[in-house]
């Protein structure tokens, strides 16, 4: 195996110059990574969750609450 140091901004510039195929491959490796999603993190979603099925009318359509974030 042959290691390269690169900088964050180098790597960037070297995926670009791959091909589509390459691109997607590359992906595939990176994603298959076994990601596990911390506890509190699952918690806070099923809170958000619950409280969504308990007062749906607290959701705001994206239209309004991209307004709101211009503004």
């Amino acid at each position: 195996m042959i290691a390269v140091e690169l900088s964050f901004r180098q790597l960037i510039d070297a995926v670009k110059q791959l091909s589509p195929a390459e691109k997607l491959e590359l992906n595939e490796v990176i994603w298959a990574e076994d990601i596990t999603i911390p506890i509190e993190h699952q918690n806070i979603v099923n809170e958000r969750i619950s409280e969504y099925k308990a007062n749906p009318e607290i959701l705001l359509d994206w239209d309004v609450a991209s307004k709101n974030l211009k503004s």
